[in-house]
C-alpha cells in the first residue's frame, strides 16, 4: 500500500451523528480526496474487505459506495486486481449540511425539493437533532467535515433564547442558511427562507371567517413542551379577539372534552388522529356541530370525512428557494407563501 493511500485512509471519518447513509459519506470522501489530489489517477484503492475492516463499516456499505463511484466514472476496476482511480477530473462539489429538527412528511418535501434544485454536483449531508438545542450543539461541535453551507431548521423544545449564541459560536460566519423560522441576534448577514407564523395563521383564519361564524369557540391544540413557534398562539389570539370568538389553548388533547359549537385547529399529525377518534366517539357531525382545521396539507386530508380544511406552508417552495439562494450566493430573506384550503370539515 502506497504512502498516499495510507494517508488517505487516515482522513476517512464516517459520522455516526449524520442521517446521511454511510455509503454516501464514503463516496463523498473519496470524491473529495480525488478533487484535492490526495488520490490521483491510477492509484489502487483498498479492497472492499480491507476498507470495511479499516473504517469499521459493513462490506455492503463499501461495495455500494464503490458501485456509485464506478457508475460516475470516478473509479474503475480490473478483474482479479481490484479498484483504482480512473480520473483526476472531478468537479468541485459544494458540501452542504442540512440540519433538521425532526423527520416528517413535510420535511421530506423540503429535502427532496432542496436536493433536486441543487442537483447532483452537491454533496448533501443530512442531520437530525430532535429539536434539542444541546444535541445540536454537540452535533455541530463533533462534525468531521467543513461545509460550505449549514442549512438549519431552528425549532427547539427548550433553550430558544440560547439558539443565536450556539449558531454564532459553532456555524462559521457566512455559511448559515435558516429555514422555516427566523432568529434574531445572529452576528452577520445570512440568507433565510422563513414562515411568518403570527401573520400566517391570522391571515388563514381571516380568509376562513365566513365558514367559522357557525362556531362559538375556537380552540388551538398546542401541545406542552412542543417545538412549535409561540408566534402561532399570538396570531390565533389576535384573530379571535378581533372577531369576538371565545378561544382557548388545548395543551393535552387526551383530557379534552369535545364540545358542540367548537372548531379545533390542530398542529400535530398524531393529535389529528386523536381528535378525529374523539369526534367519532361522540357521533358528532364534522363541519356542522364541530369543526376541524389541520396544519400542513397532505394528500390524504382531502379524502378524510369528505375533506379536512388545512392551513399550510408551501414546503416545496421552501426547499427550492433555499437552494436558489445558495446558488445565487444571496443574503436575501424570503417569506414562504402560506395558504388556506377550505373543505367541508369547517
Amino acid at each position: 500500500m502506497t504512502n498516499r493511500i495510507s494517508d488517505f485512509l487516515k482522513t476517512i471519518k464516517i459520522s455516526e451523528f449524520s442521517a446521511t447513509p454511510k455509503y454516501q459519506q464514503l463516496e463523498s470522501t473519496i470524491v473529495d480526496a480525488v478533487k484535492h489530489g490526495a488520490l490521483v489517477k491510477d492509484d489502487m484503492l483498498p479492497s472492499i474487505n480491507e476498507l470495511s475492516v479499516y473504517v469499521d463499516i459493513s462490506r455492503d456499505t463499501v461495495e455500494k459506495a464503490y458501485k456509485i463511484l464506478k457508475a460516475k466514472g470516478v473509479i474503475a476496476s480490473i478483474p482479479g486486481k481490484g479498484y483504482y482511480v480512473a480520473t483526476n477530473d472531478v468537479k468541485q462539489r459544494q458540501k452542504i449540511a442540512l440540519l433538521l429538527n425532526k423527520l416528517s412528511a413535510h420535511k421530506k418535501i423540503v429535502y427532496d425539493s432542496f436536493a433536486k434544485e441543487l442537483g447532483e454536483d452537491v454533496a448533501l449531508d443530512l442531520f437530525v437533532y430532535n429539536s434539542d438545542l444541546s444535541y445540536l450543539r454537540t452535533l455541530l461541535g463533533n462534525m468531521t467535515k467543513i461545509y460550505d453551507y449549514y442549512v438549519l431548521f431552528p425549532h427547539f423544545k427548550e433553550g430558544r433564547s440560547q439558539a443565536a449564541e450556539v449558531i454564532n459560536k459553532l456555524i462559521p460566519k457566512g455559511k448559515l442558511v435558516l429555514l422555516g423560522k427566523y432568529i434574531e441576534d445572529i452576528d452577520y448577514d445570512f440568507p433565510a427562507v422563513f414562515e411568518n407564523y403570527e401573520k400566517d395563521i391570522y391571515g388563514a383564519l381571516k380568509e376562513a371567517l365566513p365558514a367559522l361564524r357557525k362556531y362559538e369557540t375556537l380552540k388551538l391544540i398546542f401541545p406542552d413542551n412542543s417545538d412549535y413557534p409561540k408566534d402561532i398562539i399570538k396570531g390565533f389570539y389576535k384573530f379571535c379577539q378581533q372577531n369576538n370568538f371565545h378561544h382557548l389553548l388545548v395543551s393535552n388533547l387526551r383530557k379534552e372534552k369535545i364540545d358542540v359549537g367548537t372548531c379545533y385547529i390542530n398542529l400535530a399529525e398524531d393529535d389529528l388522529v386523536e381528535l378525529l377518534n374523539k369526534i367519532t366517539a361522540k357521533d358528532l357531525v364534522v363541519g356542522k356541530e364541530v369543526g376541524v382545521i389541520s396544519y400542513n396539507e397532505t394528500p390524504l386530508k382531502k379524502f378524510i370525512w369528505g375533506g379536512i380544511t388545512t392551513i399550510s406552508t408551501n414546503f416545496e417552495y421552501m426547499g427550492k428557494a433555499a437552494a436558489q439562494l445558495i446558488q445565487q450566493q444571496s443574503k436575501e430573506h424570503v417569506e414562504v407563501p402560506f395558504y388556506l384550503t377550505l373543505r367541508p370539515s369547517v
